[in-house]
């Protein structure tokens, strides 16, 4: 790959690219012990190298799935989402809930008030205690970009997924390789003006849901900004830091803005930058990096009919542009102060 700092060599595990160049199948990893230092370290090259890792049947609950998460960094937690006397759906709260059970561990209904559950980012839902009907992840995204401090690793383990040929698979594209193969001419627009997009959590509710949100107003909230184009420090490479939560770039007029935002998101959701990632089985676990790969969950015919426990642990980005332009310590979005 263009630009990596070096080129690993791994010697402890075995990687198997999916299809493309930035996801691999990795294995010759046990979890079922504490994983040492050496091959934690050809964990991380890989995902430095790749951003998209899978690891299959890897037998993890919810306490090793969250202590090697941690090994990555700093987690989030639902901590700020536990309102009006909710409380977390198992023991730890850096796990954050990405399937479609209800309290009593049945798939939500299609016509039941929750039905979409699991295709939205619960920050709304939890705040306001409204019936959410829409296709929020559907878009392709990045975890946190609305927030002061954007999100680095997303580590998504499954613990009960639907049978096999009903959906349920979660889309990846690379905009790393995105950026490197842009016209240059526009590659050279992006890196003389060094654009700062604003990303907000409202406004890609409301493309997620125009009629259920449309008295929301992103204009009224505070956005978070992130520079449009960056370097991956791990890797050395430069990358496109786009989603749709991107509400504008800051110092256009909103239509060459929007123009900009669109042309990016369209050119890195090419198919020869994305990859539809299939689970196979309990245990499966799907790591990406946020700061250089978005995001995207896909439907079925399993929804309502057929259980799905997802269950994830979200990193705090800890390199230099993790904060953006934002004050450290702001507020997340979707809440009140």
């Amino acid at each position: 790959m263009p630009g990596l700092i070096q080129e690993p060599q791994f010697k402890h595990i075995s990687i198997k690219e999916i299809d493309t160049t930035f996801a691999a199948e990795v294995e010759g990893v046990d979890f079922s012990q504490e994983i040492p230092q050496e091959i934690f370290d050809e964990i991380f090259a890989a995902i430095t190298k790749y951003g998209v890792l899978v690891f299959r049947d890897t037998g993890l609950d919810d306490t090793r799935h969250v202590e090697f998460s941690k090994r990555f960094g700093e987690l989030d937690d639902i901590k700020p989402y536990l309102t009006n006397g909710r409380k977390a759906k198992w023991d730890y709260y850096e796990l954050f809930d990405a399937g479609n059970l209800d309290n009593d561990g049945n798939p939500h209904a299609l016509d039941s008030d929750r039905s979409h559950y699991n295709k939205v980012l619960p920050y709304l839902k939890f705040q306001f205690n409204i019936d959410i009907k829409t296709q929020g992840n559907g878009l392709w995204h990045v975890d946190s970009s609305f927030n002061p401090r954007r999100a680095s690793y997303s580590l998504l383990l499954a613990h009960l997924i639907p049978p096999p040929g009903t959906g349920g698979e979660t889309g990846f594209a690379d905009t790393r390789t995105a950026f490197d193969e842009l016209p240059p001419d526009l590659k050279q627009d992006l890196l003389s003006n060094d654009y700062v997009v604003a990303h907000s959590l409202f406004h890609s509710r409301k493309l997620g849901s125009p009629e259920y949100f449309a008295n929301v107003n992103p204009l009224e909230h505070k956005m978070a900004r992130h520079k449009l184009v960056q370097l991956h420090e791990p890797s050395g490479r430069m990358n496109l830091y786009i989603a749709k939560h991107a509400h504008h770039v800051e110092g256009l007029p909103t239509e060459e803005s929007d123009a900009l935002l669109e042309r990016l998101i369209s050119r890195a959701t090419q198919e020869k930058y994305t990859i539809e990632v299939p689970w196979h089985e309990v245990g499966d676990l799907v790591m990406w990096d946020n700061t250089c790969v978005m995001h995207r969950a896909t439907g079925g015919s399993f929804e309502g009919r057929f259980r799905r426990d997802m269950r994830r642990t979200t990193v705090h980005d800890g390199s230099s542009t993790a904060w953006g332009l934002n004050e450290r310590g702001d507020v997340k979005q979707g809440f009140t102060a």
